[in-house]
């Protein structure tokens, strides 16, 4: 299983940043270490500074997929899930790259349950709660790179497995969290939802 991760895929977040909307997309890896599932601690290492949460939307890859076209993404995909990006952002600015800051171990919950979705004119959401306050919202339309262009994307540079998932950026609104927290991340279709939670050690 690998996790295929996109920066910067929300306008919001881009303008939150001060940054530049991105060209293409900007794709990184979270090693399998890093996943838990819901009720799973996120362990905050000893020696780390400021802890972020960064709820996303998910795509779980159902089977095996190299060079798929966008119009054919809803026949390789299992759905959607909820998914924490946990980034250790002090150690990103440091380091200028993202693997050491997002690939502790705990640094990627996933939802257990999967979201099917139907098709792409179904706007998909997603909320971040910490502590039971919402922090985050956005939603797929306001994403820079709709979901089947990343699923492409992606294929278009590494073979897609059955289990991978490709999570799709984070909204505006992102934040530190410390031990003692409960984070919270859910993605809905209309009345559907699937929800990640977990608390912080």
């Amino acid at each position: 299983m690998k996790v295929v991760l996109v920066g910067l895929n929300y306008r919001s977040h881009a303008k939150e940043l001060g940054m530049r909307v991105p060209e293409e997309p900007i794709i990184f890896l979270k090693p399998e270490t890093s996943v838990i599932g819901p009720g799973d601690a996120i362990r905050i290492p000893e020696g780390v500074g400021r802890v972020d949460y960064e709820g996303e939307i998910g795509v779980l890859i159902k089977k095996d997929c190299k060079d798929i076209p966008p119009e054919e993404v809803l026949r390789v995909i299992e759905g959607v899930v909820a998914l924490n990006d946990v980034t250790a952002r002090d150690i990103q600015k440091k380091d200028g790259q993202w693997t050491r800051a997002k690939g502790f171990d705990t640094f990627c919950p996933i939802s257990s349950e999967v979201l099917p979705i139907q098709n792409w004119d179904e706007e998909i959401f997603v909320k971040t709660y910490l502590n039971q306050r919402q922090v985050q919202c956005g939603s797929s339309s306001d994403m820079i790179f709709p979901i089947p262009y990343l699923v492409s994307f992606v294929s278009s540079v590494m073979t897609l497995r059955k289990g991978d998932v490709i999570s799709t950026g984070t909204p505006v609104g992102i934040g530190p969290i410390s031990r003692g927290d409960e984070v919270k991340v859910v993605v809905s279709v209309g009345l559907r939802s699937v929800e990640v939670f977990n608390p912080v050690i």
